[in-house]
């Protein structure tokens, strides 16, 4: 392929990362920043030969039929692909590829703050001492909780869980999980961790709740209603997943009625609209969608993304090639 393809992103990228997109490829670049509507969404893919959209854009069935014969890349800047329809574009001969691994120690690096954050009261105490709320240090005021000697149930063992699990060991917790297969034996005596195939004794047993599985059909609401009831009242429940995978009205009610201890939300299920409920409560730590918000990391991600469109470029198959969205 010769001539420079047509790459249309969605987005504005990390500077360095623009630059090199301009310098390989025919790249027209979103310079607001503001998310594509649906129909500026069909324009674009009208027009180009690759298309870079982001968590934001949400490449349906319906935008998908209305492309342009030319279309055949869609490069996700990020790792889930719960926001394209990669079944009907590989039917329409589009190929998908996405960014995994870049995000693993960042988004576990987010998912230890989080639990600390919630186990520590931190965000509570913060707001105190900017209110000017701070009296002066007392011996039963503002108590959290250890998470030295508890048990942190991940949900979802893959790179970031297990990257959860290096960090939460070394912060002396237990390791238990549920996946959809045990990991290796080598990497489960590595953790020291131990595998519940079922969720439901799982979740009841634990003190620390990890959410670290992706969106797919088989896991929306997969912490429904019932399942949060099974938590410990002093339970802790962190989310730096998918929004969807946690049914986020139970959750606020669980929190309101003291059922469960805490929670950390980095992500949300009607993102970035978020539940008033849950924004009263002073059990929740809300952070706005930051798992992947590093320099380093999304610097990374638009390399993974340049490399898709050269690899493809140059005929062969990329390296982060998305064949169903079950990842």
């Amino acid at each position: 392929m010769a001539q420079k393809p047509k790459v249309v992103v969605t987005r504005k990228l990390p500077d360095p990362v623009e630059t090199r997109m301009c310098e390989l490829f025919d790249t027209q670049l979103n310079l607001s920043d503001r998310p594509m509507t649906p129909d500026e969404l069909v324009e674009a893919l009208a027009t180009a030969e690759v298309l870079v959209p982001t968590v934001t854009d949400r490449i349906d069935s319906r935008i998908l039929s209305r492309a342009g014969p030319n279309l055949r890349l869609i490069a996700n800047f990020g790792a889930g692909v719960d926001n394209i329809d990669v079944a009907t574009a590989n039917a329409r001969g589009i190929t998908v590829t996405n960014t995994p691994g870049v995000l693993t120690e960042d988004t576990a690096d987010m998912t230890m703050a989080l639990i600390l954050a919630a186990a520590r009261r931190l965000v509570e105490g913060a707001n105190v001492v900017q209110s000017g709320g701070f009296s002066g240090w007392s011996p039963t005021w503002m108590l959290g909780r250890r998470i030295a000697g508890k048990r942190l149930g991940i949900v979802g063992m893959g790179r970031i869980g297990q990257a959860v699990a290096r960090r939460a060991k070394s912060f002396g917790l237990s390791i238990h999980y549920h996946n959809r297969k045990p990991v290796s034996p080598r990497i489960a005596e590595d953790l020291e961790a131990t595998y519940w195939e079922s969720l439901d004794q799982m979740l009841a047993r634990m003190d620390i709740i990890s959410v670290n599985c992706p969106h797919t059909p088989a896991t929306y609401h997969l912490l429904s209603g019932r399942r949060l009831k099974l938590l410990q009242p002093h339970a802790i429940l962190v989310n730096t997943a998918r929004g969807e995978i946690i049914d986020e009205s139970a959750l606020a009610e669980g929190l309101a009625k003291g059922e469960i201890g805490g929670a950390g939300l980095d992500v949300f299920e009607f993102e970035p609209a978020i539940n008033p409920k849950l924004l009263k409560l002073p059990n929740a730590v809300l952070l706005p969608h930051l798992g992947s918000a590093t320099v380093e990391g999304r610097i990374d991600m638009g390399e993974k993304v340049i490399i898709n469109i050269k690899t493809w470029m140059d005929g062969h198959r990329p390296p982060d090639r998305v064949l169903t969205a079950m990842l």
